[in-house]
């Protein structure tokens, strides 16, 4: 059984120094890791306008605008953990993840570029 980890900056640092090391870090402290991001995400962008997905950790609602209550959101971006982790910490340009195919974003608000300014 997997123990739970908190979403902390803690577990964000030892998943970075994770992927320094060329390693894969636990899953339940990466989870922790793209969660503390999220949840940072959201008190720098609040909103319902654009889903931000995680598979399989999480996904949340943020930025402002119209919010969306039914169906698949019109603005959505979704990618792995290990692109979110190195674009919310300034590792990875949103330009060089929409490029490269490591972020899948659609819709006229799916651009963060500015947002992720805010999380490092």
């Amino acid at each position: 059984m997997n123990p739970r980890i908190e979403p902390s900056a803690e577990a964000l640092q030892l998943v970075r120094q994770a992927y320094a090391a060329g390693d894969s870090p636990a899953r339940p402290l990466e989870k922790a890791a793209v969660k503390h991001l999220l949840n940072r995400l959201m008190a720098v962008a609040p909103g319902k306008s654009v889903e931000v997905r995680i598979p399989p950790y999480s996904a949340v609602q943020c930025v402002a605008g119209t919010r969306h209550t039914r169906g698949t959101p019109p603005n959505v971006v979704e990618t792995d953990a290990r692109t979110w982790i190195d674009l919310a910490t300034g590792a990875l340009t949103w330009s060089e993840a929409v490029t490269t195919g490591r972020v899948r974003a659609t819709g006229t608000r799916s651009d963060l570029t500015e947002v992720l300014r805010l999380l490092h």
